[in-house]
């Protein structure tokens, strides 16, 4: 009885001792715990990821025990992921964007093709609400309409991206003029009356008349065409003068990716592939496609006549701003080329007639009904 006792004196004395001493490691213990609680709480209210799930989801694998906390990727978007192309009139917007039509299903990306065509400057509470609708399209997209440069920042928004083409001045209007007046080869086909509420007298004017005799279509500041896409929203810059046309290439060097001349459509694309290859993929094997060339043939402008050389020389003089914008994009557009190791020289088509911007420096204007490899470029 007496070893007995005494062992049981001895197995008390070791619990007490061991008892005290967990009781304060007890504590040191719980206070650690509730420090990396506090510190885990805290990162993952700041974005982190619960990391021991994410460990336990490597050696578990396929297991359904953590479905419901399968950490998502996110999905890669493009740089940029915001593309505007704010498309210039008879500038070949509408076979760009038969382009754009196959490249967004082949390629995988949104593509916005407003069908607003005769509104180029809302108002202040239709841009909010436009630059709204703009930002919060499913990414990546590409927004597509005919409308005057939109400052987003204006709103508290990002600048999207901005990409364009623009064509020779003259030649631009000259398809527009007859545009307007007898549509192009589908209307023709269609039977379809373009305008239908013009007046004869004013369909059949012939444009030498037009030109020379100062009918408002055939003068400032109908024909500052141009510009004014680039220029923006501010009412000056409807202005035919050097305060837009500044303004213009401001804005093209600081929000445009590039902005490439109709004359030269082929080096365009393969720039464009280059430069925003998530959206451009495979742009120019399917220019040349026979499939699409067929649609492409379709947007030619018909009846169209050529102006006098007197009439060509007083368009010029109105025109002085918009060919000094075109050659500065010419210019911007040829150094990009280099860059990227293409020939600078235009490959298209012939000239069809003389005009006073061979004299003064610039380039002809071609005849976009020559029969030629890119004749289908001009809708």
């Amino acid at each position: 009885m007496g070893g007995g006792s005494v062992r049981v004196r001895r197995l008390m004395m070791v619990l007490r001792k061991l008892l005290k001493c967990s009781l304060r490691d007890y504590g040191l213990c719980l206070g650690s715990v509730l420090l990396l609680s506090l510190a885990s709480l805290c990162y993952q209210l700041n974005g982190g990821a619960p990391a021991l799930l994410l460990e336990l989801r490597k050696y578990l694998g396929s297991s359904s025990f953590l479905d419901g906390y399968h950490h998502q990727a996110q999905k890669v978007m493009p740089f940029p992921s915001q593309l505007v192309y704010n498309r210039v009139g008879k500038c070949g917007s509408r076979t760009v964007v038969q382009l754009l039509r196959v490249l967004a299903e082949k390629n995988h990306f949104t593509l916005i093709n407003s069908d607003i065509h005769n509104k180029t400057r809302p108002n202040k509470n239709e841009q909010m609400e436009l630059v709204n609708n703009i930002s919060i399209g499913e990414q990546p997209y590409l927004y597509t309409r005919h409308i005057h440069f939109l400052n987003f920042t204006r709103f508290g928004l990002e600048q999207p991206v901005h990409i364009n083409i623009i064509r020779d001045p003259i030649n631009r209007f000259v398809s527009n003029y007859f545009f307007r007046r007898f549509g192009d080869w589908r209307s023709e086909l269609n039977h379809q009356i373009r305008t239908p509420g013009m007046k004869d007298e004013e369909r059949y004017l012939d444009i030498n008349d037009c030109i020379l005799e100062n009918y408002a279509e055939c003068n400032n500041p109908r024909v500052f065409y141009i510009i004014p896409y680039f220029c923006g929203q501010h009412p000056k810059c409807r202005d035919p003068g050097g305060w837009a046309l500044q303004r213009a290439k401001e804005n093209m060097d600081q929000n445009y990716l590039l902005v490439g001349i109709l004359e030269e459509l082929e080096d365009v694309l393969l720039l464009l592939e280059r430069l925003l290859p998530h959206y451009f993929k495979d742009a120019s094997a399917l220019y040349h496609s026979t499939e699409y060339r067929k649609l492409g043939n379709g947007t030619i402008t018909v009846k169209k006549q050529k102006p006098s050389q007197e009439a060509l020389k007083v368009l010029f003089q109105r025109m002085r701003y918009e060919y000094d914008f075109y050659n500065y994009v010419k210019d911007q557009f040829h150094l990009m080329k280099r860059k990227f190791g293409l020939k600078t020289g235009g490959r298209g088509p012939s000239t069809e007639y003389v005009t006073p911007s061979e004299v003064e420096g610039t380039d002809r204007v071609h005849n976009e009904d020559d029969d030629t490899w890119l004749k289908d470029i001009y809708g």
